[in-house]
């Protein structure tokens, strides 16, 4: 579908502070709109971001990101509110919702949350796009399969600004992805750019209403999304368009936006814009920011890279189709979870406790 009318190509961007960032958020998502884009009186479904279960500065939605975005909803008569999690293969949920501290924000306003894996919350069925896939149906010939809870439902992306090992960044348009394909998702890997585009197409298709506010009060340089540079920043990005709001993360972090393929094929497809000078960006002028990051590789990231783009490739259905990809889900537990998670990762999550003043009011949510 293409995107056409109210003011559906606004990023909005406000620089903020520990002190301010519950209102800043607030003010963005009304800066861009956001009423315009979420239908009243049907269900808003809240899906964070869990890249990695451990609090690793960067890769998470943010506990203020979260109760930023209820505070609106509630003041302006979004009262039925819900919060979706996912798993994946190397992330648990109920320990992410626990160490990134969304569980007390989510009680304080009695907002219920439920999961995309538990049959007593939502079942898996068959859909059938209206619009023409990249590659989704290729990949699922026996079917694409979406959660029956999120037709006809209102949903607000909370994505940080970070980099990706695969997807060079990562953001609104990414955020979509564990919520909306179950547990073969890895299947995807390979061509995760087209993947993004038909999932944004989806996502038009089912939901009544799609929006996104991302958090870069502290960003992610280098692999991401859980082996990263921590780096303070300062922004609340928020948008009804979703290509739009990763085109402007994107240059912010120093990447052209139109040279990434998720962008550029979402943009051709007329589902959002990804040509930054067409982007009207309310708030603070971010036309100068370019950090200057890359994306860089762990170890993770150089044998995905030789199975899912490289000479190994013809091995994946091999790999990743059979028992086998099991040997590479416990490889990557074990290297992110039992080696640069307490050699690494703690030590940068406790010293930005003590010297960030993010860390310093992520410590105070309890």
């Amino acid at each position: 579908m293409a995107i056409t009318g109210k003011d559906l190509h606004r990023v909005a961007a406000i620089k903020t502070s520990p002190e301010t960032v519950i209102d800043d958020v607030k003010r963005a998502m009304r800066m861009a709109g956001y009423d315009q884009f979420l239908e009243k009186g049907k269900t808003v479904i809240l899906k964070d971001n869990i890249s990695w279960h451990f609090p690793f500065p960067g890769a998470n939605t943010t506990p203020w990101q979260l109760e930023g975005v209820i505070q609106c909803l509630k003041e302006d008569g979004y009262d039925d509110i819900v919060c979706v999690q996912n798993k994946t293969v190397v992330t648990n949920p109920y320990k992410g919702e626990r160490l990134n501290k969304y569980t007390a924000v989510l009680q304080k306003y009695s907002v219920p949350v439920l999961f995309n894996f538990k049959e007593e919350d939502m079942k898996w069925v068959v859909y059938k796009p209206k619009a023409k896939m990249l590659v989704l149906d290729r990949i699922f010939p026996e079917g694409i399969l979406i959660p029956d809870y999120f037709f006809g439902k209102n949903i607000i992306h909370l994505p940080t600004i970070k980099c990706h090992i695969y997807a060079t960044t990562t953001g609104a348009m990414k955020n979509a992805f564990g919520g909306l394909l179950n547990t073969k998702r890895h299947y995807t890997h390979s061509v995760i750019h087209d993947t993004l585009v038909d999932l944004l197409n989806i996502q038009y298709e089912i939901h009544a209403g799609v929006f996104a506010v991302m958090d870069g009060t502290t960003t992610g340089n280098g692999p991401g999304p859980r082996t990263m540079i921590p780096v303070r920043q300062d922004y609340i990005l928020a948008s009804g368009d979703s290509v739009a709001i990763d085109a402007c993360s994107s240059r912010m972090m120093g990447f052209d936006p139109m040279q990434l393929q998720y962008i550029r094929h979402a943009h051709d497809q007329g589902i959002g814009c990804g040509e930054f000078d067409r982007i009207e960006v309310v708030g603070r002028d971010i036309s100068g920011e370019s950090w200057g990051y890359t994306v860089g590789n762990n170890a993770a990231s150089v044998a995905g890279h030789l199975l899912w783009f490289g000479p190994l490739k013809f091995l994946q259905k091999l790999m990743f189709h059979t028992p086998l990809v099991n040997v590479f889900i416990l490889g990557s537990a074990i290297y992110h979870d039992c080696v640069h998670w307490p050699l690494k990762g703690k030590k940068v999550f406790r010293q930005w406790l003590a010297e960030s003043p993010w860390g310093q009011l992520f410590d105070r949510y309890d």
